[in-house]
């Protein structure tokens, strides 16, 4: 069968590999559609990031590896020894992080919590291939009323419900977003859900502060335009927000803000809110402690998104009550496509895209 598989950083090659077969506790699937995540896009070029570290030395060991694809939909075609409850033909999502079931976490029923086992795409195969062997302990089955388009959006969308129930956010909280891509967008819906009552995001592109409106923003703000701080500080009366999620930091080599934005989420909160970071940065960064401290601000990070927030991500999206739709804004088809879906995901400033693009392999 045809897999994608790295060489090098940035260099990534159709090849044909075995075909797989699936062992005990595990499930032979056909990916219908995969994109890559922007952490998977900016490794893909040897962007410092999340796993970069370990993704270099699996590389330099390793090569040729199957890397990413952990965010899909897929369709079971053959269910292993011992797996119960899924069948051929059922379609799936997948949690990416999983327990290793040997440590002290896993051992006390707190396996959900564990982050020492394998993770998919990183330390285990992923979909960017004709076939795929996943762990039945990671999935999930797709609601019908769940396009494969939006099932592919599911994994992500879990880790944004995480960052949601980690800031604790109460009735009336107001919430400002700083980043509209996919998970600001979709933090920006699960915090909508949960009782936020003034929410206001900042991004510096059009389209994506005009899609943050059309999905529930009170206030969309253009940094690009103006003083964003300004803006919060008149609309909050002075005082800032409850609750402000960072979702835009990054590599400004990939149109991210790299860690300006530390400091904006500082100067947007009230004393004694919370900032939920979201982003990654990929390299330490200096931070105004004393600062922090004076105004009893919180930093926090988001828990490990489980199988149980997974769950309810399919809830979520096939009631209506999360739109992820209209977040998908560049579709490829074919296998052949899926380096094009890496460049436009490392680059969604350049080519206006909100979510990763995606690739349909399979109808």
């Amino acid at each position: 069968m045809k897999a994608w598989r790295f060489h090098a950083f940035g260099d990534m090659r159709l090849d044909e590999v075995p075909e797989p077969k699936a062992p005990p506790g595990h499930v032979l699937v056909e990916p219908l559609v995969v994109q890559p995540s922007v952490t998977e896009a900016q490794l893909a070029f040897g962007i410092p990031t999340l796993a970069y570290d370990r993704v270099k030395r699996r590389l330099q060991t390793e090569a040729p590896l199957q890397l990413f694809g952990h965010e899909f939909c897929a369709r079971i075609l053959e269910c292993g020894p011992g797996v119960e409850g899924y069948e051929r033909g059922q379609r799936v999502a997948a949690r990416a992080k999983l327990p290793c079931q040997n440590c002290p976490q896993c051992k006390s029923e707190q396996g959900h919590l564990c982050r020492k086992g394998p993770v998919i795409g990183f330390d285990l195969p992923g979909c960017f291939a004709e076939r795929a062997i996943l762990p039945e302990i990671a999935l999930v089955k797709v609601d019908d009323r769940i396009t494969n388009s939006e099932a592919a959006c599911l994994q992500s969308l879990s880790d944004s419900v995480a960052a949601v129930e980690t800031a604790q956010v109460q009735v009336g909280d107001t919430v400002v977003i700083l980043g509209q891509g996919s998970m600001g967008i979709e933090c920006l819906q699960v915090a909508r859900l949960c009782g936020a009552g003034l929410l206001i995001t900042v991004d510096v592109r059009d389209e994506a502060c005009r899609m943050s409106k059309e999905l529930g923003a009170d206030h969309a703000i253009n940094a690009k335009s103006g003083n964003a701080i300004e803006a919060i500080r008149d609309l909050t009366g002075g005082n800032g927000a409850d609750v402000v999620f960072e979702c835009a930091g990054g590599s400004p080599k990939q149109g991210l803000a790299g860690s300006a934005t530390i400091f904006t989420a500082l100067d947007a909160a009230r004393s004694g809110g919370k900032i939920i970071g979201v982003s990654w940065f990929g390299a330490p960064v200096e931070l105004p402690v004393d600062l922090f401290r004076e105004r009893s601000l919180r930093y926090l990070f988001p828990d490990i998104s489980t199988r149980a927030h997974l769950e309810f991500t399919v809830r979520l999206v096939a009631s209506g009550r999360v739109n992820v739709k209209h977040t998908v804004t560049h579709m490829l088809d074919g296998i052949e496509s899926v380096p094009k879906a890496f460049e436009i995901t490392a680059n969604k400033g350049k080519f206006q895209a909100i979510n990763p693009a995606q690739v349909v392999l399979r109808k």
